[in-house]
């Protein structure tokens, strides 16, 4: 008996709702993935507040990677077959039972990875390789200071920066985060409940500043975060959790040869994406197969409940992941 109809969490006044949708049809450079896990992000919770729409043409269900199992593939896709265990990164649909993604967005699920892990990878892993190694550029022995380190983002920048020799530093609301931070690989972490970050990175690098910064948080961590920039250093924003405006001083960015950026990864064409996942598959895949970095894993939900792994999110009180387990296929 043929079933057309999934289960979806959708979006109804603010709230997650438990739905039924008909499985989408893959187009020629898509694959249909019956989802075994999905990643709960900050975007996601925005998506439900109404403060970041999906993009013009992507599904309006939230979830913005998966992993699992390719279910169909569309007429143009000759690199993958139904049956392949895959995490892909998507621009919508990954609270549901299948999920389309372009095939070229697809990775294989490293050996000794589950699925459940596997979900945890698309999102931070295309974005901090994006932003602290292809934008900012990190190279061997500097120093990278990572506000919110034992986030999602952050426990993967931690091991990512770590793997290519890096120094880190990072920041955290609790020394139980700041402990789990250092055991994951950071030099140094700072609570910042507790301590001017800005004193404490001048004290930890002589003086010098950091060459390198991943910020979530924006607003008045801005001027802050300039304090802390050696020279030639550059600061990559990638949310704005304190708001989107801050006064700058523009004379030190000038005497100390500053570069602001900051990047989005959601709207960017599917060329974009398509290369950090070959250069992800190149130079990450294998340090996951072999052990040497890690997903990390807070907590598991049900898809139905999914409200409550917003709620765990928007407490703060995870460290690392949070996950969606939608079937109990396994790898």
């Amino acid at each position: 008996m043929l079933i057309h109809t999934m289960r979806a969490i959708e979006i109804e006044a603010g709230a997650l709702k438990l739905t039924e949708r008909p499985i989408p049809v893959p187009a020629n450079y898509q694959v249909l993935i019956k989802v075994a896990a999905a990643g709960v992000n900050r975007p996601d919770i925005m998506q439900r507040k109404g403060l970041y729409p999906a993009p013009s043409g992507a599904s309006d269900i939230p979830g913005l990677e998966i992993s699992g199992t390719i279910a169909a593939t569309g007429a143009a896709i000759i690199h993958l077959k139904p049956g392949d265990a895959v995490c892909a990164l998507v621009t919508g649909g990954g609270y549901a039972d299948y999920c389309l993604a372009t095939a070229s967005h697809c990775l294989p699920i490293p050996k000794g990875i589950s699925t459940t892990e596997a979900a945890a990878l698309p999102e931070a892993f295309f974005t901090v390789w994006s932003n602290v190694f292809d934008r900012a550029c990190l190279l061997n022995n500097e120093t990278l200071l990572v506000h919110g380190g034992s986030s999602g983002i952050g426990t993967t920048a931690i091991q990512l920066a770590k793997a290519f020799n890096a120094k880190i530093i990072v920041t955290a609301g609790s020394e139980a985060k700041c402990q789990f931070c250092l055991a994951l690989g950071a030099d140094a972490a700072i609570n910042y409940q507790q301590h001017d970050f800005v004193e404490e990175i001048s004290k930890l690098t002589n003086n010098n500043g950091v060459n390198v910064i991943l910020d979530m948080v924006g607003g008045d961590y801005l001027p802050r975060n300039i304090k802390c920039m050696a020279f030639d250093a550059r600061l990559v924003q990638i949310a704005i959790q304190n708001g989107a405006k801050a006064e700058i001083n523009l004379l030190p960015i000038m005497l100390k040869r500053l570069i602001l950026t900051g990047s989005t990864l959601r709207a960017r064409n599917d060329v974009f994406k398509a290369d950090i996942a070959q250069k992800l598959f190149q130079k990450v895949w294998p340090l996951l197969a072999n052990g040497q970095i890690k997903p990390v894993i807070h907590s598991t939900f049900t898809l139905d409940d999914a409200a409550k792994a917003h709620e765990l999110m928007e407490s703060s009180q995870h460290i690392g992941k949070i996950i969606l387990e939608v079937s109990t296929n396994d790898s």
